[in-house]
């Protein structure tokens, strides 16, 4: 029956793949459902699942190096493979195209295939080559390029609908078109003038994104320029598995092959120069089920020790049937790590819990959700120069610590109002009242200037000058003036203290 994958947007559900019978009932992708069910009123729908799509594509792309080196991802439904030197392998250019065919066939795919000289090229044949009647989508030599797709239409050099929008007004329907122009002759008004056609299109699009450009995906097409593509890299989890002699059903069996397991995999990693930061356990019952645990680390580690007894909370409610007869553990999110020397003193394995094994620990017990830990972000206001993230979160921002600030030991959940006596304006202060106590400064360092966050705040946010000031009894503290005399952006300044500083 029609059916329609679908996304939910802001104007409601838009289609954004449709199967052939859909197609033929009028819906196309793009279409509003609303739309599309005035055609076909029996049309079904389904939730797209982009990250899936994702997904099966670099599975996809993996696969497709048995026809060649290296393969590239073509969101949303194609694969690049360079097959530079390969084809010989299958027989020629022909038979690997019948052996792309006839391997997806196998599994249930319906594919397009191509080979050309540039990605551009083999992309525009793949898509568009059936369409004008080839039979076989072969372009051997690079010379031939723009005689065989001159009658491609523009779209087959990956433009957005905007740009292609813009070319069609323009009279440009086809790639030949559009290189008769770009080699020179009358302008797009249809008139001739003395710049070259070429000219005319570079005033016309500036852009330099290849997408909304004609001129370079043109020029990337015949070659002469390159188009760099990211290869897809298969990467190896760490793995490590025992294939018991007979099955086992008891706890202690099992804690045994657990402990094997772990300083298998603390091997792995330590040969990768890794550690562990998520792991999964696979235990495979002699019926045929499989119980997986999981198990997250705050931090990335090959301890074997540490690795198992976490595990061993987890298999608390384990039912073993019949028996368990396979037990593998894999580490599906790994982070380098770096050795670390050994302690030679044997007193010094007296020194307790690292906190990251005190935070797996806590996890572990009472859940990811009850235990938090700060971490820098990078913004220059004090207060939210730091935030509070779950100990399982592995963006931590790192590019925001201050290091070459100093900032004072304890900063004030809130900065409380101060009362300041100063000289001039934007002087220095000497004497302010804090918690009902006047303190005398005698030393002031300072200021240093925060200008407000322009991407987050309002235009009349005011400035902060902070200062680090000493008072009589040898006390420290951190207070900053918001905003200055006659900024236009409020009344007189006022001071706050934030900070009690070393």
């Amino acid at each position: 029956m029609p059916t329609a994958l679908i996304t939910e947007t802001a104007h409601g559900p838009r289609i954004d793949a449709v199967n052939d019978l859909g197609r033929a009932a009028g819906a196309t992708p793009g279409m509003m459902l609303a739309d599309a069910r005035t055609l076909c009123p029996d049309i079904a729908v389904t939730p797209s699942d982009p990250t899936g799509d994702l997904d099966f594509l670099e599975k996809l792309a993996l696969w497709a190096q048995r026809w060649g080196p290296w393969s590239a991802l073509d969101p949303p439904d194609g694969v690049l493979v360079d097959v530079s030197g390969a084809s010989h392998l299958f027989g020629g250019e022909a038979r690997l195209i019948e052996d792309v065919h006839t391997a997806c066939a196998a599994r249930g795919l319906a594919a397009r295939a191509a080979i050309a000289p540039t990605a551009g090229a083999a992309w525009a044949l793949a898509h568009f080559g059936a369409k004008i009647g080839y039979s076989e989508c072969i372009l051997v030599r690079q010379d031939d390029a723009m005689r065989m797709l001159a009658d491609l239409p523009v779209a087959a050099l990956r433009l957005d609908s905007n740009v292609l929008t813009v070319l069609r007004r323009l009279g440009l329907k086809s790639l030949g078109d559009l290189a008769a122009i770009a080699k020179g002759g009358s302008g797009l008004d249809g008139n001739v003038s003395e710049a070259s056609g070429r000219d005319a299109l570079k005033r016309r699009f500036r852009s330099k994104s290849p997408t909304a450009n004609p001129l370079i995906r043109l020029d990337q097409l015949l070659g002469k320029v390159p188009e760099p593509l990211l290869p897809v890299i298969a990467q190896t989890m760490p793995l490590v598995q025992r294939r018991l002699m007979e099955p086992i059903r008891h706890r202690s069996l099992l804690d045994q092959v657990l402990s094997d397991l772990a300083a298998d995999m603390a091997r792995e990693l330590e040969g990768k120069g890794e550690g562990a930061r998520r792991l999964e356990l696979g235990l495979w019952r002699v019926d045929g089920e499989v119980l997986v645990r999981k198990l997250e680390l705050a931090a990335a580690t090959r301890d074997a020790a540490h690795i198992t007894r976490l595990f061993t909370n987890k298999l608390e409610d384990v039912d073993a049937g019949f028996g368990i007869e396979i037990v593998r553990l894999r580490a599906s999110w790994s982070e380098p790590l770096a050795l670390g020397q050994g302690d030679i003193e044997i007193a010094a394995e007296q020194h307790g819990t690292s906190l990251a094994a005190c935070i797996d620990r806590l996890t572990v017990r009472l859940g990811p959700e009850a235990v938090r830990r700060p971490a820098a972000r990078a913004s220059h206001i004090p207060e939210r120069a730091q935030v509070w993230v779950p100990p399982l979160d592995h963006q931590l921002a790192s590019q925001g610590t201050l290091d070459f600030y100093h900032r004072p030991l304890k900063m004030l959940d809130k900065a409380e109002v101060i009362s300041v006596l100063y000289a001039s304006p934007d002087g220095c202060p000497q004497r302010f009242r804090w918690r009902g106590k006047v303190r005398e400064v005698v030393r002031v360092e300072g200021p240093e200037r925060i200008a407000p966050e322009w991407w987050r705040e309002r235009s009349s946010v005011r400035l902060r000058d902070y200062y680090r000031i000493e008072d009589a009894k040898g006390q420290r503290y951190w207070i900053y003036r918001h905003g200055l005399v006659d900024d236009g952006r409020g009344g007189m300044p006022a001071w706050y203290l934030q900070g009690m500083c070393a």
